[in-house]
This record gives structure tokens, C-alpha cells and sequence, in this order.
């Protein structure tokens, strides 16, 4: 079922949902994300009072523990004009779920179905909400990337080519294809901690293919998974690494403080 459609987000300030993931494990893909969205011009908010999403709660199927947690998100962003996630797992849970999760529920149901219409995961903000593909980048050194799709930015928000064109458009970087990209890495929250055992022969099955790709990172937009996987190649002993892609979109940028356009010299 497609999303229904939505305002667009130019000229208006971003509220940074940063994740419990990234807050915990990632905090610099974080700071990635409010770099890149100054580049642009864009103002950042950080909301300092906000928590889980209530994702893990609603998965395993503890709706009203899940609804708890949801209504303090609602009313942490309840003046947020756009609401931006570096995670397609978490602004699922925000745009395709909480107005499921309220849907018997007058008193928070309109205020979920506003907070789903302004959340965007960071790549489409950029691609789709802002109509930017490039951001005039360049990495130091040639660099070669390779992609996968995490389950729910891909199956549940159709993120597939947003990330691969902001990258793709970074001078000195190379875009090579990965095999199985569109397979599950294993993790899938609490999946893998029900079921280890099948959770870890998916996870083998995708680090097969991550080990004989040819480019020097792997690229994703979700943190939850590249812990997983991350966590799997260092206890294999292999050299290879994921990155949530808006840590290398914040590599290529100037680092002069300058917005797009601007001369860093100020001439």
C-alpha cells in the first residue's frame, strides 16, 4: 500500500529524531545528520526530552506499553513542523504504525496521523522532500561503496535509491553493486533475541556476500543493522566494515561551517 502523500518540507525547520541506537551506540552518525542538514541550510532542532518510538514494544506485540511510550513522542514533537530520522526502522514505526496504533483511540489519533504526515526518513527528506541529489561533495581519497537495504526503510518506506544517488553524486566515490542486498541481515530487533540460532544463519548468509564484495564499505541507513553485522564480522575476525551512509555524505561536505553555495573565504 503506498504512503499517502504529504506536504513538502522546503523552508520549514527539522526536528532531529535521533533514535535510541544511534543516541546509544552511534551518536556521531547523529551529529552526521545535523551536519549535512546545516550544509543545506537548514535549521535543526533536537528535542532533548525524547525517547523510544516504542517500536521494540509494538513488535512483540505489547501494544499498550508501545502506546505509552508513543503519546510522550507525540507530545515531545508536538511542535515539530518536520520530523527527521537516520533510520528507516524508526520513522516506520512514526509514519506507518502509530496511526495503526491509535487507530481505536480519539483522544491521539489525529496528533498521530500529523505527527506520521511530517516524518521522513533522512535520505528521502533530502531526495524526495528536498529535491536534492547532490550535494556538490568530494571524499579526500577514491573510495568505493556498496549498498544494503534494511527491511523496513525498504518493504515498509520504498527507500532503495535515495541513499545510492546522494552517494553516487559524492566526487571520488564509486558505487559497485552488493549480491542479496535486499535480504535481511538476521537482526530484525526481537527476532534475533527469540530466535538466535535462525537469526545468526541469516546473519551468515549475509555476510557471505559482504565478504567477497569488491567495495572497500558497506552502506546502510539503518544503525540497528550495521551493530548486527558489525558485531558478526569483528567476532569473525573479518576486516570489512558497514557505515550508515550519512556519516560518508558528512565526510565529503566542507567542514568550513559554509552553507552549499557559499564561499568558505566569504568572497
Amino acid at each position: 500500500m503506498p504512503l499517502p502523500k504529504r506536504e513538502s518540507p522546503k523552508g520549514k525547520a527539522v526536528s532531529l529524531f535521533v533514535t535510541c541506537m544511534v543516541d546509544m551506540l552511534h551518536p556521531e552518525t547523529g551529529l552526521s545528520v545535523v551536519q549535512v542538514l546545516e550544509y543545506l541550510g537548514v535549521e535543526v532542532n533536537f528535542p532533548e526530552k525524547q525517547t523510544c518510538c516504542g517500536q521494540p514494544a509494538y513488535n512483540g506485540g505489547y501494544h499498550d506499553e508501545a502506546k505509552a511510550v508513543a503519546i510522550e513522542f507525540l507530545k515531545v514533537f508536538r511542535d515539530a513542523e518536520v520530523i527527521v530520522a537516520p533510520s528507516g526502522s524508526c520513522a516506520t514505526m512514526v509514519r506507518v504504525d502509530y496511526p495503526k496504533l491509535f487507530a481505536d483511540d480519539p483522544k491521539y489519533l489525529s496528533e498521530a496521523e500529523r505527527i506520521s504526515s511530517i516524518t521522513w526518513e533522512f535520505s528521502e527528506f533530502l531526495v524526495d522532500g528536498l529535491g536534492i541529489e547532490n550535494l556538490d561533495g568530494i571524499l579526500p581519497e577514491a573510495q568505493s561503496f556498496a549498498f544494503h537495504d534494511s527491511c523496513h526503510g525498504l518493504r515498509m518506506m520504498g527507500i532503495k535509491d535515495a541513499p545510492r544517488k546522494l552517494v553516487g553524486n559524492i566526487e571520488n566515490a564509486e558505487i559497485l553493486p552488493l549480491d542479496r542486498a535486499e535480504e535481511c541481515c538476521g537482526f530484525g530487533g526481537l527476532f534475533s533475541i527469540k530466535l538466535p540460532n535462525v537469526s545468526a544463519a541469516i546473519t551468515d548468509k549475509k555476510l557471505a556476500s559482504i565478504k567477497k564484495n569488491a567495495a572497500d564499505w558497506i552502506l546502510l541507513g539503518d544503525v540497528s543493522c550495521m551493530t548486527n553485522m558489525n558485531t558478526a564480522l569483528e567476532k569473525r575476525g573479518e576486516a570489512k566494515r558497514l557505515r550508515h551512509f550519512a556519516d560518508v555524505l558528512a565526510e565529503a561536505i566542507p567542514k568550513s561551517g559554509a552553507k552549499r553555495g557559499e564561499n568558505p573565504d566569504g568572497e
